[in-house]
């Protein structure tokens, strides 16, 4: 690359990025907490419905216990 390129590509690297804010935050845990309070999202019903299939799947072969454990 020649020098102007270098410098064009400096100048629109600056542009896009923008600059790291090298200051830590004092306390990060009250920030922490209310995100834990913070009501999570609903578990969909497609989630339990492969559940139930898992837990019938497990009770009608109870064989494929091992199966399932060496999977996970």
């Amino acid at each position: 690359m020649t020098e102007p390129n270098d410098s064009k590509i400096v100048a629109l690297l600056k542009q896009s990025i923008r600059p790291a804010d090298f200051e830590l935050q004092p306390d990060l845990w009250p920030q922490m907490l209310r995100r834990l309070q913070e009501r999570s999202a609903p578990v969909p019903w497609f989630d339990w419905a492969l559940l139930a299939a898992l837990v019938l799947w497990l009770c009608f072969a109870p064989g494929n216990i091992p199966v399932l454990l060496y999977h996970l």
